[in-house]
């Protein structure tokens, strides 16, 4: 993926790429809490980081302002399955939940958004 930067607003980051179309990861903000919502790329740029660079940023941006961090959408879940050293920065129960309990939350996620059409 070319380096497209991560832009953000109160409730979404956001990668704008050359042919117009988005990636984005919703979030709030919410009594010291980030909660990560829902993560989406295009079709075409997907495979490539996007939504691993919008994870990242909203791992920055919540370390720089003292927030835990509640995964919510699947991705999010995934991304902390796969950076082990970033699970400190989860919110309870999240940040004590073992590999396959954290997996099993990813599964439960993953097939919620599957079943209300979630790409």
């Amino acid at each position: 993926m070319s380096e497209e930067e991560v832009k953000y607003t109160s409730e979404v980051f956001y990668i704008k790429f050359g042919d117009g179309s988005k990636a984005y990861l919703t979030y709030k903000v919410d009594q010291g809490k980030m909660f990560l919502i829902s993560t989406y790329t295009p079709p075409q740029h997907r495979g490539k980081g996007a939504a691993r660079k919008l994870v990242e940023k909203a791992i920055e941006v919540a370390k720089d302002r003292g927030l835990k961090i509640v995964p919510i959408c699947s991705y999010a879940t995934y991304y902390f399955i796969k950076n082990k050293e970033t699970r400190g920065l989860l919110d309870e129960p999240y940040r004590s939940m073992s590999d396959e309990e954290l997996q099993k939350y990813y599964e439960e996620r993953l097939a919620e958004e599957r079943a209300k059409g979630v790409q």
